[in-house]
């Protein structure tokens, strides 16, 4: 079975946990610690929230500017 993950930096991982809970999202505690939370979007699709000091670990250059 094919899993999805989609890695997406946050500038503060506590307060983007508690946000996209108060959507009614859920998190997996076995791939969550202090750099990132797994939020599970379904069965077998997840976003990463990750940190940006930890997300940075994984690109060359810069996180883009979203605004």
């Amino acid at each position: 079975m094919r899993m999805i993950f989609v890695n997406l930096p946050v500038k503060n991982l506590t307060a983007s946990r508690e946000f996209f809970g108060a959507l009614g999202f859920t998190f997996n505690p076995d791939f969550s610690d202090e750099n990132a939370a797994c939020m599970i979007v379904d069965q077998n699709i997840f976003v990463m929230l990750v940190t940006e000091p930890r997300f940075k670990d994984f690109i060359n250059g810069e996180i883009s500017d979203a605004t």
